[in-house]
Parts: C-alpha cells; structure tokens; sequence
C-alpha cells in the first residue's frame, strides 16, 4: 500500500520562482470528494492522471495514494463527470536540501493563494524549509484541493 507522507505551509513571498527548477500547470477536478476518500482526475500540462486517496491520519500527514496514468481520452472523459469546480493552478518544483518543495500557485476562484508541499519518508523525517515557507497548514482541511473547489480562497473574507 503506498502511503503519502507531506507537508503543507503558506508561502510568505515570490522567491520560489527564481529558485524552481522546472513548473507546469494544472487542472484538476473531482470525481468524488467526501470526507475520508477523494478520487481526482489531474491534467498536469498534456497527461492525464486518476488519482485516489484515502483517509488522513496523524493531523493530516499521511494517508493512502493511487496514481494512474490515463489516456487523453480517458481524461476528458472523467472531466465530464466530475462534481461541479475546476483547481486551476502552476506549480513550481524548488529542490532544497535532499527534498523537493512543490509551491502551488493558484488561479481562479483560489487566486492569491500559494502554498508549499514536501514529501516525505516519515513523519518525523527532517528537511530543510526555503526561506519563502510560512506557516504551517498539514491537516487545515480549509487548504485541501477538494475543499478549495468548493469553498474558494476569495470567499474567505479575512483569510
């Protein structure tokens, strides 16, 4: 069973751009998004990936992943039967010490808001935070892609 493990923080300021070794845009929607399971199809520049999740565990830190590459067809045919709401977003890839950051630029309905994610081995694996990263979000379901499609980040109000 594969099993993710990842962080998730705010992004203080546009830094990671100059330090990105490569980013690509993506769109995503949901298929199925209840509390505890989420099935997504991802659009990441021309591929397609179905993608199921299970349960978080530990305050959000980990918790079961699926991941298939699909066809083109196959793709926008499970766009067409996803639950209302699009995540449009670019994300950078910025290495920093052994791990990659993912930072998530979002578009849309989300605009405004960028956060940062790192994988890891283990819950208590170290890793070595870019001076952009703020603060922690892991487990804040406000911050989940799935609840972002449906309560937005512009409809937050105060943040």
């Amino acid at each position: 069973m594969a099993i993710e493990t990842e962080r998730k923080f705010l992004v203080l300021n546009d830094d990671y751009k100059k330090l990105a070794t490569s980013h690509s845009r993506i769109k995503q929607g949901y298929i199925c998004s209840e509390r505890g399971r989420t099935v997504r199809i991802r659009m990441r520049d021309e591929k397609f990936y179905l993608t199921i999740k299970g349960p978080s565990h530990n305050g959000g830190l980990s918790r079961y992943e699926f991941e298939k590459e699909v066809s083109k067809d196959e793709g926008l045919s499970l766009f067409m039967i996803c639950e209302p709401g699009i995540v449009d977003k670019t994300r950078w890839l910025v290495p920093s010490g052994a791990h990659t950051f993912e930072v998530d630029e979002f578009h849309g309905e989300n605009d405004g808001l960028v956060m940062a994610e790192v994988e890891l081995k283990s819950e208590d694996e170290a890793y070595v935070a870019p001076a952009f990263i703020g603060k922690e979000v892991t487990g804040d379901r406000r911050y989940y892609n799935s609840q972002l499609r449906i309560h937005p980040f512009k409809e937050w109000g105060g943040k």
